[in-house]
């Protein structure tokens, strides 16, 4: 079904006889929306049950829902879980949850507050002040609980094989399809001369960073690199055999765009001008190198 064939959110209370504010509060507490930035915002689970954006001239950009909008109530809640209740839930201190979220890049730190960030609005997080303190705290739906990606950064925080523990037998196949062969500095095996390049000129450089790193998105997407200190990922459009085919490049950059992630590229021709390029492209995301 495409946004085309979708309703408003009032069209759809019109269609279920109900009041448009009625149905916008009982998305709110599914956690299928969230109101941020003074309107209505699409999370992962309003997604996930089919929700999307229409842009219209008239409107400007707005939800919209299939016609038969499932309606889950086992998330329903008017209640929001701080970082100690996620942690006691998931088996961790809060101090190693917050970590574990601003990995994933759904918070960043602010002096000595933790704030959240477009991509974690969209996983469940609110905005909230204490009212003692004054300070900003970040809290949470408890839908974020389903959350594969961050059910998978528990299990490999804990040392757990999350791949024998999830159900997303895709991505361990995927994992599986393309063997990394070049052993870097820093002990990474990676899957090209490229990538050994790039990854071997971030050790040096003292840039912490992963490698294949999962996209906290409910697709199975990896990026060759992620940076956590600038919340970016770092993708190398070449391989052993020659340049990524221009469609996948294009495909996987709407994707990122789609969900707000910010996206470092490196070119096969770039790779011989490193020292040169990658300082420029770090510093917008505030990672200083050499």
């Amino acid at each position: 079904m495409t946004s085309h064939n979708k309703l408003s959110t009032s069209a759809l209370a019109k269609q279920r006889q109900v009041e448009p504010k009625s149905l916008f509060n009982e998305l709110k507490q599914l956690g299928y929306i969230t109101w941020h930035d003074e309107q209505w915002m699409l999370t992962d689970v309003g997604a996930r049950f089919g929700g999307d954006y229409v842009e219209s001239e008239k409107y400007g950009r707005f939800i919209v829902w299939p016609t038969n909008l499932v309606l889950d109530d086992t998330l329903r809640s008017d209640k929001h879980l701080t970082a100690t209740q996620l942690g006691e839930r998931l088996g961790l201190a809060a101090k190693k949850i917050n970590l574990l979220l601003s990995e994933l890049g759904w918070l960043q730190r602010q002096d000595t507050e933790w704030i959240a960030t477009l991509q974690g609005v969209r996983a469940g997080a609110q905005a909230r002040t204490d009212k003692t303190n004054h300070n900003k705290f970040v809290v949470w739906h408890p839908s974020v609980l389903r959350n594969h990606r961050l059910k998978q950064s528990v299990l490999e925080f804990k040392g757990a094989d999350a791949e024998a523990h999830s159900t997303e037998k895709s991505f361990s196949s995927f994992r599986q399809k393309f063997a990394a062969k070049h052993r870097t500095l820093d002990g990474h095996y990676v899957q090209s001369k490229g990538e050994l390049l790039i990854d071997n000129w971030l050790y040096m450089a003292g840039v912490v960073h992963a490698y294949q790193r999962q996209l906290p998105i409910e697709q199975d997407v990896v990026s060759d690199f992620y940076l956590p200190a600038g919340k970016v990922y770092l993708q190398y459009w070449g391989s052993d055999s020659g340049p990524i085919e221009g469609k996948t490049v294009e495909a996987t950059r709407a994707l990122y765009q789609q969900h707000d992630l910010q996206l470092i590229e490196v070119f096969p021709e770039e790779i011989e001008q490193l020292d040169s390029i990658l300082p420029k492209k770090l510093k917008p995301f505030g990672i200083k190198a050499y």
